[in-house]
C-alpha cells in the first residue's frame, strides 16, 4: 500500500501518543489502531501493524523500568512463562472461535475495575500484604491474561495492573513496570502469528515503532518521576476509554 506524507505523519504522531499513554497506564492501542484504520489499512493488516509498533514501545518501557530497578524478574519469571503459553493458546484459538462473546463480557469487568479504583482512592499508593500466593498468581493470571491478550486483547494491561495491586499487593508504579514485561511477551506471540501470515506492512510498522520508542521513553520516565495519584488518574482515563470503545464496537461496528 502507498501513503502520502500526511498519512506517514499521522502514523508517527499516533504511535508517539500511543506509546506515551501505554507506558503510563496501558491502552495505547485505543489511539494507534483507530489511526491506522483511518488511513485505509484493512483490519487484519491494521492489527498486525499495531502489534509490531506496539512491541517497540512496550520493549522501550521495559528497558527503562528495568534500568531503574523497578522490575523484579525473579518474581515475575513464572508470569513470563505462563503468559507466553496462554498467549500461544489464545492466538491459535482466535482463528477458530468467535471473539464476540468476550466483547459482551469484558466491559462489565472493566466497569468493576473502574468503580473500585475510583472509590478506593488509596489503592496502589504503597505495597500491601499479598492476598494470594505470588507463584500461584503468576501461573493463573499468566495463563488467563496471556490467553486473553492473544485471543482478544483490549484492556489486558489494565487487568494485569489491577490484579497485581489487588491480589499480590504491588504498588501502582511497580505494577505498571511488571505489566509492561508481561504485555511484551503476549504481544510478541501475536506478532509472530501475523508475520507468519504475511500480514505486516513493514515500513509503516517500523516508522510507528520509532514513534512508539520515543513516546514510551517519555511516558515511562513520567511513571518514574510522578506520584501515584497521576498514574491512577491516567489509569482511570484509559479504563474509561476502553469501556466506551468496547461498547461502541459491539453496538455500532
Amino acid at each position: 500500500m502507498e501513503f502520502d506524507i500526511i498519512a506517514y505523519c499521522v502514523f508517527f504522531a499516533a504511535a508517539f501518543l500511543g506509546g506515551f499513554i501505554d507506558a503510563i497506564a496501558g491502552g495505547g492501542g485505543l489511539i494507534t489502531l483507530p489511526a491506522i484504520m483511518a488511513m485505509g489499512v484493512p483490519p487484519h493488516m491494521a492489527l498486525a501493524i499495531n502489534k509490531l509498533q506496539g512491541s517497540f514501545g512496550t520493549l522501550t518501557a521495559v528497558i527503562n523500568f528495568s534500568r531503574k530497578g523497578m522490575v523484579d524478574y525473579r518474581q515475575i519469571f513464572l508470569g513470563i512463562i505462563f503468559t507466553f503459553i496462554g498467549a500461544c493458546i489464545g492466538t491459535a484459538l482466535i482463528l477458530l472461535l468467535d471473539a464476540k462473546i468476550l466483547q459482551i463480557i469484558i466491559p462489565f469487568f472493566m466497569v468493576a475495575i473502574f468503580l473500585y479504583t475510583l472509590f478506593a482512592p488509596k489503592i496502589g499508593e504503597e505495597d500491601k500484604k499479598a492476598r494470594m500466593n505470588v507463584k500461584v498468581f503468576y501461573i493463573t493470571f499468566g495463563l488467563l491474561l496471556g490467553f486473553y491478550d492473544g485471543f482478544f486483547g483490549p484492556g489486558a494491561g489494565s487487568f494485569w495492573m489491577f490484579a497485581m495491586i489487588a491480589l499480590i499487593g504491588l504498588n501502582m508504579k511497580k505494577a505498571v513496570a511488571h505489566t509492561k514485561v508481561l504485555n511484551f511477551v503476549s504481544n510478541i506471540v501475536s506478532l509472530g502469528v501475523f508475520i507468519i501470515g504475511g500480514q505486516v506492512l513493514w515500513f509503516v510498522g517500523l516508522l510507528m515503532g520509532v514513534g512508539q520508542i520515543v513516546g514510551a521513553y517519555v511516558g515511562s520516565n513520567m511513571v518514574i518521576k510522578k506520584e501515584v495519584k497521576f498514574i491512577r488518574t491516567m489509569f482511570l482515563i484509559v479504563v474509561g476509554a476502553t469501556i466506551l470503545k468496547l461498547i461502541y464496537s459491539y453496538f455500532f461496528i
